[in-house]
């Protein structure tokens, strides 16, 4: 499968996540931290793509659920000085493989690029106690007779 470069946030639950389903689909991931990953505002540019200014943004992020920072008033250099500024404010993941880059995680676009699914079946991955689709139960060993 794909070499995935993969900058999430550490804590963040919803990438935990995301990186399971990839590792699930077969994929290796280089990990990478996005709170220090050493990027220019060209570097940053290139995740997003045609995605309109707005799309760029963590809309869960504190300072655009108050208002402080409005993704749809910004142009793109102002976004992007921001962005560089507070990571948090950043779509993420932030996705890399080959010459690609992607900002946030929409499993279809994921699908269609590298492949989101593996040829094994959701029972023979709760046999091995390994579930990657997101209700996070796990088959629970057999108790001893």
């Amino acid at each position: 499968m794909a070499e995935v470069i993969f900058y999430g946030l550490a804590g963040c639950t919803a990438n935990a996540k995301q990186k399971q389903q990839l590792t699930a689909a077969g994929h290796s991931l280089i990990e990478r931290d996005l709170a220090t990953a050493s990027f220019t505002a060209e570097d940053l540019r290139a995740f997003f793509g045609d995605k309109e200014v707005e799309q760029w943004f963590n809309r869960r992020a504190a300072a655009v659920k108050t208002g402080a920072v409005k993704p749809d008033e910004l142009d793109e250099a102002g976004a992007l000085a921001l962005l560089l500024a507070d990571r948090e404010l950043i779509r993420r993941p932030l996705i890399q493989s080959g010459d690609r880059r992607e900002a946030g995680f929409d499993p279809t676009t994921l699908h269609g690029w590298i492949g989101l699914t593996s040829a094994e079946s959701c029972d023979d991955k709760h046999a091995r106690g390994q579930c990657d689709h997101g209700h996070q139960h796990f088959v629970k060993p057999p108790v001893a007779a």
